[in-house]
């Protein structure tokens, strides 16, 4: 009787999905803390609310900073295009962004 063994490598295949990384999943701002950077990556929501946050500067490259929340949590004031805007939390769970 012969046995014949094989090799098997722990090594996975390149082309498999096994190697590719993690797809970024981008957090919402209201979960962002005091004098966190981030950039903007997507404005979601109604038209109405999408085209009110695109005119306040909220296009997506935008690099922002969290400056504050008021005392009970809403709203927060971002930093962004040189100037202070405060947001109710409920405007900011529509805006995508990608922590620096």
């Amino acid at each position: 009787m012969r046995l014949t063994l094989k090799m098997i490598s722990a090594a996975p295949n390149p082309g498999s999905r096994a190697n590719a990384l993690p797809a970024r999943e981008h957090a919402t701002l209201d979960a962002q803390r005091p004098g966190g950077r981030c950039v903007v990556r997507a404005v979601e929501g109604t038209d109405e609310r999408r085209r009110r946050l695109f005119e306040m500067g909220f296009t997506a490259g935008t690099e922002l900073r969290v400056v504050r929340f008021a005392p009970w949590g809403d709203p927060m004031q971002v930093s962004l295009r040189g100037y202070h805007l405060s947001l109710r939390r409920s405007e900011a769970r529509t805006v995508r962004v990608e922590a620096l």
